[in-house]
């Protein structure tokens, strides 16, 4: 079935918001906080706390929209029967 206009639109704004919030950083910040919270010497009071775990969920929320969370396919031949492999390729290199 051929995309209408409206999906291509859809398709290519989401294309350009997901490159937009992958160019932002976002997951080396989330790391970075991680890592600060890591060392030993770290005192913390309990706002600082607060406030970088809102950052940390505030930016896995934006880095869901781009690297969406992996989901188990199950995968089934014609009429649903399961897949058998029906050759073996080995390479040699």
């Amino acid at each position: 079935m051929a995309e209408t206009r409206a999906q291509s639109n859809k398709r290519i704004r989401q294309d350009a918001l997901r490159e937009q919030l992958a160019s932002q950083g976002h997951v080396q910040h989330v790391v970075d906080i991680i890592g600060d919270l890591q060392k030993p010497d770290g005192d913390f009071s309990s706002l600082d706390l607060q406030r970088n775990k809102l950052i940390i969920d505030t930016k896995l929320a934006l880095i869901k929209k781009y690297l969406p969370d992996v989901k188990q396919i199950e995968m089934t031949g014609i009429d649903g029967d399961a897949l058998f492999p029906t050759a073996i390729k080995v390479v040699y290199e």
